[in-house]
């Protein structure tokens, strides 16, 4: 699923402490926000290998949300909120279309590896591919009531991410076309660099 889905996401995660707990708001949304992200700084680096943890992430929340609990401070709570909020992610990322520039032809067997198990799992494609109306939907869906429930800087975020979602999705077709065009004419020191996927 494309990146503002999963920002959203983990920041929804994070509202209900956040309205338990406001002192802690910051925190949660703070954490549920670079949770929600962080899997996908492996984008040109094995992407959902690199920094997917299907696995992992949910196992890691059990003891990080024990701490928050036991010790309630804001870098607890922001630690536990944002393992959650991977988890999430790689999660989705399985309900969603495979590790391919085009998804929607649905080519790939690949949607995150495992490193437990040390296998790729295969993409169920409950939600077609990143930038699909679905995807777009699920985006909407946790983020409308983040820009009418917060304020200040994470509503504009959520609202942020909103824009980035729906320009994404109209542009989500032409931008596989343009990815294709561009990344094969990177210079030849630069394209080992190049993920497989866009020179197809």
């Amino acid at each position: 699923m494309m990146l503002p889905t999963h920002a959203l996401v983990g920041m929804a995660l994070a509202v209900p402490l956040a309205v338990h707990s406001p002192t802690l708001a910051t925190a949660a949304l703070l954490g549920g926000l670079v949770g929600g992200v962080l899997p996908d700084l492996d984008l040109y680096w094995g992407h959902r290998r690199t920094l997917h943890y299907p696995t992992l992430y949910p196992l890691a929340v059990v003891p990080a949300a024990i701490a928050a609990f036991v010790w309630t401070l804001p870098v607890t709570v922001a630690l536990a909120v944002a393992l959650l909020a991977a988890a999430a992610h790689c999660r989705m990322d399985v309900y969603g279309g495979g590790l391919e520039l085009r998804p929607w032809e649905g080519t790939s067997d690949r949607a995150v590896y495992d490193h437990v198990r040390g296998e790729w799992l295969r993409p169920r494609r409950l939600v077609p591919y990143d930038g699909s109306r679905g995807d777009l939907a699920l985006s909407a869906i946790a983020g409308v009531p983040l820009v009418v429930l917060l304020d200040g800087v994470f509503a504009a975020a959520a609202g942020a991410a909103l824009v980035v979602a729906v320009v994404y999705t109209l542009l989500r077709r032409q931008l596989a076309d343009l990815a294709a065009s561009v990344f094969r004419r990177v210079p030849a020191p630069l394209a080992g660099y190049v993920p497989e996927r866009y020179l197809h």
